[in-house]
């Protein structure tokens, strides 16, 4: 299999492997699509960790393939290609990207669907499909000026350069850099930990801030207000409440 799905602890880690590059062939895509779905659905992942393995997180699309693509293959393709990555994006739980290597194009488009990215100190990332003479076709003129601003979203676009670590995290297409050999631990401490909160308002934040970003602020305030009153009516509500009240903040167990 090209993409797996491995769960740990509440934490479903969703593994690319086609070696060496990991390039995101149709194959690749359609099956990230079912297992992003599968997390989804899985009551035992609470959260999800994107790894490509130790040397490389994705290098981009299958370009060999695409080559073969006329303009009428691509038009019944492109929506299978982002509706894989919106698969992601879509997981209800926490995500996080764990990158190391190169994470390229399609690899990049796949980071920016995590909700939060750990880069290794030597990775590189990039929209490099305008030197292909195209652009990018899952998601990236979309996600990456949402999280980076659209002049930095434009340059990296327009001139298809790679930027490294310590840029990324500058002009926070990363959120957090650390040595290579410890990316994918981090990335699952990270995700362990929130594994271990209150699912359903975990879920209610995480659609309250992307839908309220793809609104207008009247809209997303009321998104936020009946997530809001809606999590009175949880279990875990009940339970954080009455933990604080009785033994202090923080010491909630919500599993």
């Amino acid at each position: 299999m090209t993409v797996t799905l491995d769960v740990a602890e509440g934490v479903g880690t969703l593994r690319l492997d086609r070696p060496p590059m990991n390039a995101l062939d149709v194959a690749t895509q359609d099956r990230l699509r079912e297992l992003a779905e599968e997390a989804t659905r899985r009551d035992d992942v609470r959260a999800v960790v994107i790894y490509g393995g130790e040397r490389v997180f994705a290098a981009g699309a299958d370009i060999k393939e695409m080559q073969n693509m006329d303009h009428t293959a691509m038009v019944l393709r492109s929506r299978g290609l982002q509706d894989a990555f919106t698969a992601v994006a879509r997981i209800p739980k926490p995500v996080v990207a764990a990158i190391t290597g190169y994470a390229l194009g399609g690899g990049c488009e796949l980071a920016l669907c995590a909700d939060y990215r750990i880069a290794a100190d030597n990775a590189k990332l990039g929209q490099p499909e305008i030197l292909l003479g195209v652009i990018p076709g899952a998601g990236g003129t979309q996600r990456l000026p949402r999280l980076v601003g659209p002049s930095k979203a434009k340059d990296l676009i327009f001139t298809g350069r790679m930027v490294k670590a310590d840029e990324a995290l500058a002009i926070g297409l990363v959120d957090r850099v650390v040595p290579a050999a410890e990316v994918y631990e981090q990335a699952h401490t990270w995700a362990a930990k929130l594994a271990q909160g209150p699912a359903v308002a975990l879920r209610a934040a995480k659609e309250a801030v992307d839908v309220g970003l793809e609104t207008d602020i009247d809209t997303g305030l009321a998104v936020e207000r009946n997530w809001f009153a809606g999590l009175f009516a949880t279990e875990d509500r009940e339970r954080g409440m009455r933990s604080f009240v009785e033994e202090g903040p923080g010491k909630a167990k919500f599993l």
